[in-house]
């Protein structure tokens, strides 16, 4: 390890950390309005009885380090003494060659502190043996306290697997949900919603109510489609140059992950084959792949090797993978997987589509992908399996979501478009009346504002009719309510 001088690091370490001088953190680094996962990471790092160290991963631009600053503000709010307080981005080379141990004795010699100190370290994964380090520093300083985070969830995850476990907490940041989105850019129409509305449990309001609530949730209809073009990147979302943003999301989230991040930490040897993958995975999104086709498409790519890209672009936060669920006790697809890209607005900035919104095919693939991305973040620190149905025999019909919960399912089917028949002998319908199928909730995602309530099925529990923004919505706001895993 090449070893810098105290000086040197403290030097480094005043420049990380303004406050120190009495610089206040600005609007921009820790704006007012909070992403839900800062209330969570809040409530770990603080836990009077638990301690636990804070690991936020996720992809490239979903506001990491924002909730890292917002944090640092609301202790410094709070009283907590500016040098009990450090921030420090190993994305910096001097710090990558300092290490730890550089940085903390540094750190320690220039200052004698008291009482709870908090580290925050930005892209931990760039840091030679982290979790060996972390681990450490929990063990043998009890008035610790860490936020760490990393933009490849597969290191991270490992490191909590290995050495994390009763140390710290991964927190998996999505990209933001249109409740997100909405709050983010402070728009007007926000409806005021009764504690406790679930779209689980919209088959029990009466019809009256539901025309209430579908009525206060209509206007968030014509901000929906820019959420799907610009997605849920919080500084892209905020900018008013949409054909910028896109450019900007294509070099710094997709890029800069493909030909950085996925290269360094899992040592790719031909980069421009995993870029391939992944265009074809934006071509295929919310499709079921075959890994035998696609080698075959890909210029006959080995399949192991095919199989490792998938599972990289899958950890690099760029791509969640939908496995099939037996539902009826028939053959399933076995073994084969849906793909989704992580956000709607990152395929079609890499495929640079254009005039996607007009386009019925295109505007259901990134109905279908936000819808899947939502509930999968919503389920995702539960033992909740969130995957697909598809049987093979017959007509294989299917069903685009499927909830696996200890008491039951739940299904989602989206029909975005102008006419949302659903016929008796369609899979939603022959699942919800299966008494061995369990489902507790079945869903139909709708296009139109004035497309919902209850379908005239004689099924054995209602199926629900919803649109999209309103489905979403309402899932962001119990979300926010603490309903995780009662959708």
């Amino acid at each position: 390890m090449i070893m810098f001088t105290d000086e040197k690091l403290l030097n480094l370490l005043i420049q990380y950390n303004p406050w120190w001088k009495g610089i206040p953190i600005s609007e921009k680094n820790a704006p007012s309005q909070h992403r839900l996962a800062y209330y969570e990471a809040e409530k770990i790092l603080l836990h009077k009885d638990l301690r636990r160290f804070v690991v936020l991963s996720g992809a490239r631009r979903v506001g990491k380090t924002t909730i890292m600053y917002q944090l640092i503000s609301s202790l410094l709010e709070k009283g907590v003494s500016v040098r009990n307080i450090v921030y420090l981005s190993f994305d910096n080379p001097i710090l990558k060659l300092g290490g730890f141990d550089g940085v903390l004795r540094a750190y320690e010699n220039a200052y004698g502190t008291e009482g709870e100190v908090y580290f925050f370290f930005d892209e931990v994964q760039y840091a030679e043996n982290w979790e060996v380090w972390i681990k450490t520093l929990y063990d043998s300083r009890p008035n610790l306290r860490l936020v760490v985070t990393g933009s490849a969830s597969p290191t991270l995850e490992k490191g909590s697997a290995d050495s994390g476990v009763g140390r710290w907490s991964v927190l998996k940041i999505p990209t933001l949900s249109f409740y997100e989105y909405c709050n983010l850019l402070q728009i007007s129409s926000r409806p005021e919603l009764p504690v406790g509305i679930r779209p689980t449990q919209l088959y029990k309001m009466n019809k009256g109510d539901l025309s209430e609530l579908m009525g206060k949730l209509s206007p968030l209809q014509q901000h929906f489609n820019r959420y799907l073009t610009v997605g849920g990147f919080p500084e892209l979302a905020l900018s008013s140059d949409d054909v910028f943003s896109q450019r900007m999301l294509r070099e710094d989230v997709v890029d800069k992950v493909i030909k950085r991040d996925v290269l360094t930490l899992f040592n790719v040897r031909n980069p421009l084959q995993l870029e391939k993958v992944f265009l074809y995975l934006c071509m295929k999104s919310s499709n079921i792949i075959n890994i035998t086709t696609m080698c075959k498409e890909l210029d006959d790519m080995n399949k192991s090797t095919l199989t490792s890209y998938i599972q990289f672009l899958k950890e690099a936060n760029l791509i969640y993978i939908s496995d099939p669920i037996r539902v009826d006790g028939k053959g399933i697809l076995k073994g084969r997987s849906k793909i989704y890209v992580a956000d709607a607005a990152i395929r079609n900035a890499v495929l640079m589509l254009e005039d996607v919104i007009t386009d019925p095919d295109e505007l259901g693939i990134m109905v279908e992908t936000a819808v899947y991305k939502h509930i999968a973040a919503f389920y995702y620190a539960t033992n909740a399996q969130v995957g697909y149905y598809r049987r093979v025999k017959g007509n294989e019909k299917e069903v685009d979501v499927v909830v696996e919960l200890p008491f039951g399912r739940i299904l989602c089917e989206v029909k975005y478009r102008e006419n949302t028949h659903i016929k008796e002998t369609d899979a939603i319908i022959e699942i919800t009346n299966d008494e061995k199928a369990k489902v507790q909730t079945s869903l139909i995602i709708t296009k139109r504002a004035e497309d919902y309530g209850i379908t005239s099925h004689n099924t054995r529990i209602p199926v629900v009719r919803i649109p999209a923004p309103a489905f979403l919505y309402l899932l962001g706001n119990a979300e926010k309510e603490g309903y995780t895993a009662k959708m």
